[in-house]
């Protein structure tokens, strides 16, 4: 796999992993690091790029989330939805800051679309997260190495 292929492929799967479709960027980011044969901070910008990027995709689906909720292809239910928006009345932009957080941080940036989070503040929230987590996951990738 050239350079090119190897990014772009980590940023469809870290992408995918912070949209609603399911994807595994720690696993591909792992193992991109582990081949030692491209460079770390490409890695980590990628991986965090399309994350950034996926999870912007969910502030707008929650924006227009009304008329989402009743498709099928709609992954999470009401009472999902209810459980995170209690969260985040009660932590507000700031629980933001667990958007990195599996199983509850996709549904964290739909309601932040949803209670209409200005997108500059989720924007800048959301990529201090994300670029955190991708860092800590290439922090011990390396380690393992």
């Amino acid at each position: 796999m050239n350079s090119s292929e190897a990014y772009s492929s980590l940023f469809i799967s870290s992408f995918l992993s912070s949209t609603i479709l399911p994807g595994h960027s720690e696993i591909t980011l792992t193992t991109l690091i582990f081949l030692e044969k491209y460079s770390q901070f490409l890695l980590i910008f990628f991986a965090s790029l399309g994350n950034i990027l996926g999870s912007i995709i969910n502030w707008y689906l929650g924006f227009y989330i009304t008329k989402f909720i009743s498709k099928s292809w709609f992954p999470f239910t009401k009472k999902q939805l209810d459980k995170v928006s209690l969260w985040y009345l009660k932590y507000g932009k700031w629980s933001l800051f667990f958007s990195w957080v599996p199983f509850i941080g996709d549904p964290l940036t739909i309601v932040a679309g949803m209670f209409r989070v200005p997108i500059i503040i989720f924007a800048i929230i959301v990529s201090i997260s994300k670029i955190l987590r991708y860092i800590f996951v290439g922090y011990i990738a390396l380690k393992l190495l």
